[in-house]
C-alpha cells in the first residue's frame, strides 16, 4: 500500500478504536451508576423493574455485580479511547494487557467450569452451606435472594432441604423453608417438614446447573462473541502500537 493509503487505513481504525471505546466508556459508567443507585436504594430499583430485577437477584448481588462490570468496562473504555486519541503508546500497551487479562481469566474460568464441576460444587457446598446455615432468616437480603432462588428454580437449599439442619431458621421455626415443600402434596403451608412425598431433595446446585446445560449453546455463544471481541480489541490495539513506530 502507499503510504496515503496506509495513513487512511491507520486514520480509520484509530477512529473506530475511539468510538467502539467510547461505547464502552458509557456502557460501564451506566452500569457502575445503576450498580451504586441499586446499592443505595435497592428498594425503588425493585418496585420499577418488579418481576425481571427479583429474577436477576435468584443468583448474585446484583448491586456488587454491576459496579464490579462497569467500573472494569470504565477502565477498559478510557484507556483504548483515550491511547488511541492521544496515540499514547503506555496506554494502548495497558489496554491490550487488561483485556488479555481478562480474556485470560474466562477461559480459566470456563476450562474449570468444564472439568472440575464436581470441585466446583464441592467448594460451594462448604462456603454457602454454612452460610444458609447461619444467615438464612437473620440476613434479609441473603434470605430474599434465597427465597427467590429456590421459588423461581423450584429447588431446596444447595445440595437439597438437609442443609437447613442444624440452621437458625430451622431452630426457631422447626421447620424448613416452605420452599422446600411441594405444594401439590402438602397444599398451601408456611411450615415443611421432610418426608418422601412432601420435601423437594433436589438442590439448587444441581437445578442450575441443568439449566446451564440446556442453555449450553445459548451461553456458549455468547461466550464466543465476547472472546471475539476481545481478540479484536487486542489486535487492533497492537496494530495502532506498532504503527505509532512507523509515523
Amino acid at each position: 500500500l502507499s503510504p496515503g493509503a496506509k495513513m487512511g487505513c491507520f486514520t480509520f481504525i484509530k477512529v473506530m478504536m475511539i468510538l467502539f471505546n467510547l461505547a464502552i466508556f458509557l456502557s460501564g459508567g451506566t452500569l457502575l451508576g445503576v450498580g451504586i443507585w441499586v446499592k443505595v436504594d435497592g428498594e425503588s430499583f425493585l418496585k420499577i423493574f418488579g418481576t425481571l430485577s427479583s429474577s436477576i437477584l435468584q443468583v448474585v448481588n446484583v448491586a456488587y455485580l454491576l459496579i464490579v462490570i462497569g467500573a472494569i468496562l470504565v477502565v477498559i473504555g478510557f484507556l483504548g479511547c483515550y491511547g488511541a486519541q492521544k496515540e499514547s503508546k503506555c496506554l494502548l500497551m495497558m489496554f491490550f494487557s487488561v483485556v488479555l487479562i481478562i480474556f485470560i481469566a474466562e477461559v480459566a474460568a470456563a476450562v474449570v467450569a468444564l472439568v472440575f464441576t464436581g470441585l466446583a460444587e464441592t467448594l460451594l457446598t462448604g462456603l454457602v452451606t454454612p452460610l444458609l446455615k447461619e444467615k438464612y432468616g437473620v440476613d434479609e437480603a441473603f434470605t430474599q435472594i434465597w427465597n427467590v432462588t429456590m421459588t423461581e428454580v423450584h429447588c431446596c437449599g444447595l445440595n437439597n432441604y438437609t442443609d437447613f439442619n442444624n440452621s437458625y431458621f430451622y431452630d426457631t421455626h422447626h421447620s424448613y423453608p416452605r420452599q422446600c415443600c411441594d405444594m401439590q402434596a402438602w397444599g398451601i403451608t408456611t411450615s415443611c417438614h421432610p418426608h418422601p412425598c412432601g420435601c423437594l431433595v433436589q438442590g439448587c446446585f444441581k437445578q442450575i446447573l441443568e439449566e446451564i446445560r440446556t442453555n449450553a449453546a445459548v451461553a456458549g455463544g455468547v461466550a464466543a462473541g465476547i472472546a471475539a471481541l476481545e481478540i479484536a480489541a487486542m489486535a487492533v490495539s497492537m496494530y495502532l502500537y506498532c504503527r505509532l513506530d512507523e509515523k
